[in-house]
């Protein structure tokens, strides 16, 4: 579901009672794990100015919780952003009057967000388009799906509503096909494997994902792998195909089971692998299929393998 732009939204004050569960964890940790929207980062900033009270009165993020205490927290207005052209180069896979295939690299965010204002795939797009849809507003104008920062590859954009709508629809009914490339750690037994973990956010580390233990928590998510080549040292390529498309999702599941993806400073052992010539976690939206809006036939489009992650498996293999 889509929530308002940040610039929609003033100053709000949240208010809530610390569960019994918490007695005994530090407070930034609590505040963190009772509000999606503040980490543990930023509740640490909003301690030091005095925006969140304990019971009326300020403390240290360090003080460790008893229960029952009333939090209040003082979240400042954001900070508005909106969307504007600018003038950086694309490398276009196909384009239409209906949609944009673009191989994004490495470090590029999808669209605007707090601490990334500029130099977005959406800004980029703004420049070399003019034609973007509007349904998801001035801030994601064209955006069907996203990319993680530091995943390369292919993404699709639409050009008007019509086409926005039908990608839309494919995405929710998971007919738009995905494949993947990834370097990663271990020795899988088998070439082919697939992990089924439904993922949700974690509990304390408000940034990232994990694989929920109940049933009824976290989101439905399937991902099949194939390994291409196995390399000395315990590394391998691998091929995965996601089903679903939840948050962090092949880096997760390959994470759970034991096969970390190379250079991921989240999920994995290490955040940079310079004698691999690895700065970003290595992986890589190889492939995507869907129904084009127009002429409703199937089309397919690959992202030639961004040069870091060539790289990288060269030096393996030697």
């Amino acid at each position: 579901m889509d929530t308002p732009n940040a610039a929609d939204s003033n100053a709000a004050e949240l208010e809530f009672t610390i569960p019994p569960q918490y007695a005994g964890k530090r407070i930034d940790v609590v505040v963190a794990a009772c509000h999606t929207a503040v980490s543990r980062t930023y509740a640490g900033r909003l301690f030091r100015d005095g925006a969140i009270l304990i019971n009326g009165k300020q403390a240290k993020p360090s003080a460790k919780a008893r229960g029952g205490e009333l939090v209040s927290i003082d979240l400042p207005e954001p900070e508005a952003i909106e969307a504007r052209p600018e003038n950086i180069p694309l490398n276009i896979l196909f384009e239409d009057r209906d949609v944009v295939v673009v191989n994004k690299p490495a470090g590029m965010v999808t669209h605007p967000s707090a601490g990334h204002g500029s130099g977005s795939l959406v800004n980029a797009l703004l420049y070399h388009c003019k034609d973007l849809s509007s349904i998801n507003g001035t801030l994601r104008p064209g955006i069907v799906h996203r990319l993680d920062m530091d995943t390369s590859g292919a993404i699709v954009a639409a050009k008007n509503d019509n086409a926005h709508r039908s990608l839309a629809d494919q995405f929710a009914a998971r007919t738009v096909k995905k494949e993947y490339l990834a370097l990663c750690y271990g020795k899988p037994p088998r070439d082919i494997f697939f992990c089924d973990g439904r993922i949700g956010r974690h509990p304390v580390r408000r940034t990232e994902m994990t694989i929920c233990k109940a049933a009824d928590e976290g989101r439905d998510a399937y991902t099949d792998f194939q390994v291409l080549e196995r390399f000395k040292g315990d590394r391998f390529l691998v091929r995965a195909m996601p089903r679903t498309g939840r948050t962090h999702q092949i880096r997760v599941h390959l994470a759970k089971n034991g096969y970390p993806i190379l250079s991921d400073k989240m999920y994995g052992k290490e955040s940079a692998l310079p004698e691999l010539g690895l700065a970003r976690h290595a992986l890589h939206a190889a492939k995507l299929s869907f129904e084009h809006p127009g002429t409703g036939q199937r089309v397919s489009f690959e992202a030639p393998l961004a040069e870091d992650m060539r790289g990288a498996a060269e030096t393996l293999r030697q």
